[in-house]
């Protein structure tokens, strides 16, 4: 290379260098303070960040969404500690303005090698104007979402909640966590003179899926105002009502009373408030049962409905008597009369002429030792070992659904079979999953034969014989052939916590029933835990009739026959 060029590069490296170094100078020396004041003041740091949480809906028969669960946007406050000059003071003043314990503050500011103390969340506007105007280095303001309950206590236990680390907890919000949960991504926050972030980008974060339920609104709120309307009347427990379509599983209404309100799940004192009896509530049906024992009776081909027996008042079984309600004697009645009558000791024949074995089977088939896999999280079952063990007289008694237990959505399950031709179905809450205008999912694909179409509709008949003819008579409605079946249970001492053999005077009392008998559109149980009155005759099966002749009308369903 010449040296005329040498010489040139020579000096742009110098006069490079000196720009440099000038200004260098510049930031550094004369204007120190205000480049540090502006990175005290406005920096960006990186950190993991979700999208939204999808949203709930149920609808009603017109079509119409009614949001259950949402997100909402509220201002929490934080601290970065590294970065906050003075931690006392700084404590004392945001003690103050936000009225929590200052010794809380000082805990979190000492945490110097964290980028995010949460101080508190939905903080007021006042609380953040108050912040704002104290400009307090490495203390934050920001926006974020919450969940939202729009509908308060309705279908709390279904829907469940979240926790304050944004995760499902109980039902739909806990069965359905990956789906509805927004997935991970990065933010870059920039943080700005005084006090507050700004100058979000997002990336590659994703926003949950949102769930259509199969929940009919205006039918579930029915039933929940029918709960809470007879409470204080009848004085029961706790109480559920189940109403399903039959032929397809598709749960119409689940309302549980008490029930609690999950935007405030922080203030309920008893956690089993959360708890869904309707799914998580074992119990002995009673005379409901009697049903299902007379189906795997008439099936096997062991009776049929006109088949006769002497009723004497009681069954002896080893050293074991067996009575009916109020011990009353029936003399010589048929099987359709076991069910009009609920005789306890006619559903003893029945399983008696089954056969311990295939009545064992029988129970199998409709689903009394596993769990009906609804989509709704703590589901139980009972696998009723003491049943298994093969005793007479446990399976004397099961045949009236004494000594076995089981879930209401169980023994719903069990009566889908009843109502649809046969068929066992699987009862489920979420119709749709949608995300982005996209629908992804369907009804689930379940269904079971349990036993042959003229098997149910023969039971079926009887069952209508109950309403028309038997103790069922005051859940009749005109125009209309309804099936349906009254229960009484005690309820054993154990259940109670009571650590001693026999059974209480506590009683459940229940209805199912499914209308129009022979094309049925919807099935309800309705289920009271100990209400003050003798029978279900006199609790359940109102309660019943009036939710039923309410879903009739609601559906425009039209009538069997004209009313005389």
């Amino acid at each position: 290379m010449s040296s005329w060029r040498t010489n040139i590069l020579l000096v742009c490296l110098i006069l490079l260098g000196t720009a440099l170094i000038g200004r260098l100078s510049y930031v550094q020396v004369f204007h120190h303070g205000l480049y540090k004041a502006l990175a005290q003041g406005q920096q960006a740091f990186p950190y993991v960040a979700k999208g939204e949480r999808g949203n709930i809906f149920a609808q009603n028969k017109q079509g119409d969404l009614h949001t259950l669960a949402t997100h909402d946007t509220v201002s929490i406050v934080f601290a970065t500690p590294s970065e906050v000059v003075n931690p006392k003071d700084a404590a004392k003043t945001l003690a103050d303005i936000l009225d929590i314990e200052e010794s809380f503050i000082q805990e979190k500011l000492s945490h110097t090698e964290s980028l995010f103390e949460l101080l508190k969340r939905k903080i007021s506007l006042e609380e953040e104007e108050a912040i704002a105007r104290a400009t307090i280095p490495g203390i934050y303001l920001k926006e974020e979402s919450i969940r939202r309950y729009p509908q308060e206590t309705f279908a709390s236990q279904v829907l469940g909640f979240t926790n304050q680390d944004g995760q499902g907890q109980y039902g739909l919000e806990e069965y359905y966590q990956e789906e509805l949960d927004g997935k991970e991504g990065f933010f870059t926050t920039i943080r700005s003179p005084g006090g507050y972030l700004a100058s979000e980008s997002k990336e590659a974060i994703e926003d949950g899926s949102d769930l259509l339920l199969t929940i009919d609104y205006n039918i579930q709120a029915q039933a929940e105002a029918i709960l809470r309307r007879e409470q204080p009347n009848l004085k029961f427990k706790q109480a559920s009502i189940i109403v399903i379509e039959p032929s397809s599983g598709k749960i119409m209404a689940l309302a549980n009373i008490p029930g609690f309100n999950p935007n405030e799940y922080g203030s309920v004192k008893n956690l089993a408030a959360f708890q869904n009896p309707a799914i998580q509530s074992l119990f002995e049906p009673g005379s409901v049962f009697k049903p299902l024992t007379m189906a795997g009776a008439i099936d096997a081909g062991a009776l049929k409905p006109e088949t006769t027996y002497e009723d004497k008042g009681i069954v002896r079984i080893g050293g074991y008597k067996v009575l009916n309600y109020d011990e009353r004697i029936w003399g010589k009645r048929t099987m359709t009369e076991v069910l009009e009558f609920s005789i306890n000791t006619g559903a003893v024949f029945a399983q008696q002429q089954l056969g311990n074995e295939r009545f064992l089977q029988v129970l199998e088939r409709f689903g009394m030792f596993y769990s009906t896999g609804i989509d709704l999280a703590g589901e139980a079952y009972s696998q009723n070992q003491e049943l298994k063990k093969g005793y007479d007289i446990n399976f004397a008694t099961a045949a009236f659904g004494q000594g076995i237990e089981i879930t209401p959505i169980q023994l719903v399950r069990a009566y889908s079979a009843l109502a649809n031709k046969g068929v066992m179905v699987k009862p489920y809450m979420v119709e749709k999953l949608m995300k982005g205008g996209t629908e992804y999912k369907t009804k689930p694909e379940f269904s079971l034969p349990v036993f042959s179409s003229k098997t149910a509709n023969l039971v079926t008949q009887m069952m209508v014989n109950v309403v028309e003819n038997g103790f069922s008579k005051k859940a009749k409605i005109p125009g209309y052939y309804l099936a349906g079946k009254t229960g009484t249970a005690q309820v054993p001492w154990s259940a109670l916590g009571q650590n001693k053999s026999g059974y209480s005077d506590e009683t459940v009392q229940s209805f199912v029933g499914f209308a129009p008998a022979y094309n049925p559109r919807f099935l309800i149980l309705v289920k009271l835990d100990n209400p003050q009155t003798k029978t279900a005759e006199y609790s359940a099966m109102p309660l019943f009739r009036e939710l039923a002749k309410y879903t009739i009308d609601y559906l425009e369903i039209p009538p069997d026959y004209e009313i005389e």
